[in-house]
This record gives C-alpha cells, structure tokens and sequence, in this order.
C-alpha cells in the first residue's frame, strides 16, 4: 500500500461562475483528472471538500419555497444535502477517470457526521454568516421571531451568523479507516461535515458551521495520514503578498508559521485556517508532513514536492 493522503479541496475546485449542477459536474470532472493523479501513483487518496457556495444557495432556494405547507429545512440537513450531492459529483468523475486508465478501484462517498462541543465558545460567539442580506427592521423580525443571531455585514445589510465550532472528533471514522484499508478511494467530511452533538449518549445536529480544513484535518490525524494536501487556489503560501518583497514559501517550519500568523501574514478567512490546520496535523504525528499549494500543481507535487511543506 502506498501513502495514505488526505486531500481537502478548495471551493475552486468545483463552483467556478456558473452554479448550474451541469456546471459543477463539469469543474468537478476536470479536478478529478488531476485527482486520479494520486492513484497512479500507487497512493491511497481520501478526499474532502467545501460546500460554501453551495449550502449557501440551496439555503436561498429553502428560505425562498418556505411555507407552512414546504418548511425549510435546519442548516446540519442542508449540509448532509450538499454532502451528497458534491459527493456523488465527485466519486461519478473520479470512476470515470479510473475507468479510461483501465484502473480497478471503487469509489464510496460517506456522509458524515463531526461531533462538536457544546460548551465550544463559538456557540456563545456566532460569527459564520449565512443567507440572504436583510434590513435592520426585517433583521429584528426574524430575531423576534426566534430565527437566530443576525449582525450587520460590512455595511451591506443584517444577516443570519451561526457558530463555527472547532471538530473534536469523526463519528464515521471506523467505516472511513475500513474503506481506506481495503483499497477504496473515500470522500468524506465534505463541507466540514455535518455539526453534531453528543447528548446522553445520542447524537443531535445542530445549527453550525465546520470550518471544512479543521475538519481534514481532524480527519487525517485521526486516519494516520502520511501526508495531508490542502488545496487552495495559489501554488504556494506567500508573505507579504502583494508588495514588493513577496516571498513564496517552499520549505517551511511550524516554528516559522507561528511566526509568520504573530506576524498577520496570512488573511483570516481565507489562507489562516489553511496554515492553522496544516500546523495542527504535523504536529499531531512525528512524521507528518503538510503540503499547501493548487489543483493545477498536484502533478508537480507528485514527483518533486512541489507546494508549500510544512515540517516540524
């Protein structure tokens, strides 16, 4: 068996401009080419993915049909929606990919529930927005209402914001190892996973937002993953990007990254969490490497360790 790799995909690698389903069938079959990459390789690929754009707009789609008679439905089922779906997007290309190499392998996808804290501080915090913009009058409506935590965004109206609550653990994570060991190729925790929490024994969903790197990367710490791929829409890390002593980072340190965040090199949102999770995971194992770089560099990655690497 070759490495075991966990690779979490940028919201890029599907959602392009047009949000037609056709039109992420079509970004995903093209990412699926650079995917399959891994397995001729002889590794053992795991795949993550966003779902950003897309629980956004089927939460439009919900909150626009919503009725008595048609309720729109709770955000932890949107995402299991949307799980399916890009999963099924995904493991349709990634078979057909295999199929022309003449490659035999499945492909399962595996909806899949994080367990989070309750007691998280997010939960008292809610900062994730999500849904439609609404004026302050409207915003105070559906507060009476009981909808939820609306802020004000950037001067562009109120909007709905959720907790983002760090994942303690993959309640899959069994069926997930078991797939991996037996040659499967496996998509998982797509979009962070669906939030749960653990109650007397019983698991609930609840209405949150995962951050989709936290979550690879618990999940390839949890699966012993030689290497964990985030995927984002630049070849490399940079500091100071955009000015004129921009550097690219090729072989980094965890001591150097904290430096680099105590710094505020890297944007919050956006390429942070990507440096934060690949912190996390090696430093979660003695060996662990971390590579941050695109889609379009995988096969560079492959054959030199092309990307930012990220050490201890």
């Amino acid at each position: 068996m070759g490495r075991k790799i966990v690779v979490a995909l940028g919201g890029n690698a599907i959602l392009v401009d047009n949000p037609t389903a056709e039109a992420q069938k079509q970004a995903v079959k093209q990412t699926a080419e650079h995917l399959v990459k891994f397995i001729e390789n002889g590794d053992e690929l795991i795949v993550t993915h966003g779902n950003g754009p897309q629980v956004g707009n089927l939460l439009l789609q919900n909150l626009e049909a919503d009725s008595d008679k048609n309720p729109a439905f709770p955000l932890d089922s949107l995402v299991a929606m949307t799980e399916g779906s890009i999963g099924y997007w995904l493991q349709n290309a990634l078979q057909n990919a295999l199929a022309e190499r003449n490659i035999d392998k499945e492909v399962a996808t595996i909806v899949t529930q994080v367990i989070v804290d309750e007691k998280d501080p997010a939960f008292e915090n809610p900062t994730k927005p999500i849904g439609p913009f609404y004026s302050e009058e409207e915003a105070k409506v559906e507060i009476e209402k009981g909808k939820g935590t609306f802020k004000e965004d950037s001067n562009r109206g109120w909007r709905k914001v959720v907790p983002s609550p760090k994942p303690v653990t993959i309640k899959e994570i069994k069926t997930i190892s078991n797939l991996v060991e037996t040659g499967h190729i496996v998509i998982a925790g797509g979009g962070g996973g669906i939030p749960v929490i653990e109650r007397e024994g019983k698991l609930e969903g609840i209405e949150a937002v995962i951050d989709k790197d936290f979550a690879s990367q618990q999940l390839a710490t949890q699966l012993n993953a030689d290497l964990f791929v985030v995927l984002t829409g630049v070849d490399y890390v940079f500091v100071n990007y955009n000015k004129p002593d921009q550097m690219k980072l090729e072989q980094v340190t965890v001591s150097d990254l904290h430096t680099y965040i105590e710094e505020k090199q890297f944007a919050p949102g956006s390429m942070l969490p990507k440096v934060e999770a690949a912190i996390d995971f090696v430093e979660s194992g003695e060996a662990n490497t971390a590579i941050i770089t695109s889609l379009e560099n995988i096969g560079s990655l492959i054959h030199s360790n092309a990307g930012t690497i990220i050490t201890k």
